[in-house]
């Protein structure tokens, strides 16, 4: 392996723009910012809204003549 051509790997500061919560971990930059973290991304903290899927099925068998047997 050469030497003196790798990038150094060091403690990195992250923040997020949208809620500002930051905490470190390992980078070859010292400072990285991101648009949404764990604390704010609406998977996470359960307010992520599902599209209603009840029908899908029925409406697509009944659109197409399908009969379930």
């Amino acid at each position: 392996m050469k030497k003196d051509i790798h990038p150094t790997y060091q403690n990195a500061k992250i923040r997020c723009t949208t809620c500002g919560n930051e905490f470190e971990a390992g980078s070859v930059k010292t400072e990285v910012t991101v648009d949404t973290c764990a604390n704010c991304h609406p998977f996470y903290t359960g307010e992520q809204k599902f599209a209603q899927a009840a029908g899908r099925v029925e409406r697509f068998n009944k659109r197409y003549n399908r009969d379930r047997k």
